[in-house]
C-alpha cells in the first residue's frame, strides 16, 4: 500500500474484472456495429444515397445516445439520488428526535458497497444516540425525583415552622434539625451529580503521585471511627506499614469514603466491617467486607448503576450514586473493582489498584 493511502474497509467487497460484465458490454457493442452495418447495406454507393445514408445514420446513433443518457440517468438516481435522498429525509427525521428509524440496506453482508457501508454506519449512530438520548432522560428522571424528597422534607418543615406559636422549643430544634439534615442531603446529592458528570465527561483527568496507599486508608477509616461507634459497628482494619502506589490520591478517598460509608450504612447495630489492604510488586488489593443484610443476584448485577438502590433499601440514607462514583474513579485510574455477596451473609467489595499508572 502507498505511503498515504487509506486501506480500503474490510467490511466492502473488493470490485474485481468481470467476464460477465464484459460479456455483455461486447454483446450491445457488436450489436450496435451489427445495426450500423444493417444500415449501411440497405444504401446503395450513389450520392444521393450516401446523403440519406449520412442522415439515417445520424439519427441512428441520436436514439442510441438518448438511450444510453436515459439508461446512465436511471443507474445514477439508482445507485446515487435514491439512497441519497432516503438519507436526507431519515436525517431530518433523526433531527426531529426520532431514534427508531433505520436504512434499509441494499445488499447482504459480505457484498456491501459503498452506500451499504454508509447506511449501516448511519444506523449505529442512530442506535448510539437513541441509547444516548434514552440515558440523558432516564437521567434527568432519577435527578428530579431525588431531589424532590429532601425538598418536600425542607418545604413541609419550613411552613410547620411557621405556626412558631403552637410549638415547643423542643419541636422547634427538633424541626430545624429535620431541614438542616434535608439539606445536607440536598447539598450532598447536588455535589455527587456534578462530580459525576464532570468524571463521565472526562473533565477531571487523574493527577498521580507517588503516596503512600496504606496511610490513607489509616486515615478515612480514623475519620469515620466517631460513625461506626455511635451505631455500635465494629470498624476492623488490616493494613501494612507502608503500600507506595502512584495514582490519584484524591479521586482514590472518594472510593474509600463511598465503600466504607456504604458498608457502615447497611451493616446492622452489632456487625462488624473490615478493611483489609495487601500488595505485591505489581498491585494492591483493597477489600472492605460488611456483615450487612447482603444483596441477591439481581440487585448486585445493577449495583453500580447511578440512582440504583436494591429492594428494601430505599429508605436509607443516600444518592445512589456513591458505587456509580467508584466504578467511574476505578476506571479513570486504571483500577478493578468487583463485589460478592449474598443475601444475609454481607458484601465484599474489592479494588485491585496498579502500583504505576496504566498507559492508555
Amino acid at each position: 500500500m502507498r505511503p498515504g493511502k487509506k486501506p480500503v474497509d474490510p467490511r466492502l467487497k473488493p470490485r474485481r474484472f468481470s467476464w460477465k460484465e464484459f460479456g455483455v458490454i461486447f454483446g450491445v457493442l457488436v450489436l450496435l456495429a451489427t445495426a450500423q452495418l444493417m444500415i449501411r447495406s440497405a444504401f446503395p454507393d450513389s450520392v444521393s444515397a450516401s446523403r440519406g445514408f449520412s442522415i439515417v445514420l445520424f439519427v441512428y446513433w441520436a436514439i442510441v445516445s438518448y438511450i444510453f443518457c436515459r439508461v446512465l440517468a436511471r443507474q445514477r438516481q439508482r445507485v446515487f439520488d435514491e439512497p441519497m435522498r432516503q438519507l436526507s429525509d431519515t436525517a431530518d427525521r433523526v433531527a426531529g428526535g426520532d431514534f427508531t428509524v433505520r436504512l434499509p440496506l441494499s445488499h447482504p453482508q459480505g457484498r456491501w458497497d459503498y452506500v451499504d457501508v454508509m447506511f449501516n454506519d448511519f444506523n449505529t449512530m442512530v442506535a448510539q444516540l437513541g441509547s444516548i438520548e434514552t440515558l440523558k432522560d432516564g437521567f434527568i428522571a432519577d435527578v428530579s425525583h431525588e431531589l424532590k424528597t429532601p425538598l418536600a422534607i425542607i418545604g413541609n418543615y419550613a411552613h410547620a415552622l411557621e405556626d412558631s406559636e403552637r410549638l415547643t422549643a423542643e419541636q422547634r430544634h427538633d424541626y430545624s434539625q429535620v431541614i438542616v439534615k434535608a439539606t445536607g442531603a440536598l447539598a450532598a446529592l447536588v455535589t455527587n451529580i456534578l462530580k459525576l458528570n464532570k468524571l463521565e465527561n472526562e473533565q477531571i483527568a487523574p493527577v498521580t503521585h507517588d503516596f503512600d496507599l496504606a496511610r490513607q486508608l489509616a486515615e478515612v477509616a480514623l475519620a469515620l471511627a466517631d460513625s461506626f461507634d455511635a451505631k455500635g459497628v465494629d470498624l476492623v482494619v488490616e493494613l501494612e506499614d507502608e503500600a507506595t502506589i502512584s495514582s490519584d490520591e484524591g479521586m482514590l478517598e472518594i472510593v474509600w469514603q463511598n465503600l466504607l460509608g456504604n458498608a457502615l450504612k447497611f451493616t446492622p447495630p452489632g456487625g462488624t466491617v473490615s478493611l483489609q489492604q495487601t500488595s505485591s510488586p505489581a498491585q494492591v488489593v483493597v477489600s472492605v467486607r460488611d456483615t450487612g443484610y447482603g444483596m441477591d443476584d439481581a440487585t448486585r448485577s445493577h449495583i453500580f448503576d447511578k440512582f440504583y438502590r436494591g429492594a428494601g433499601q430505599a429508605s436509607a440514607d443516600g444518592d445512589g450514586l456513591g458505587l456509580a462514583l467508584v466504578r467511574r474513579v476505578a476506571g479513570l485510574v486504571g483500577a478493578t473493582v468487583s463485589v460478592e455477596s449474598a443475601p444475609g451473609h454481607g458484601s465484599t467489595f474489592t479494588l485491585t489498584i496498579p502500583r504505576s499508572p496504566v498507559k492508555p
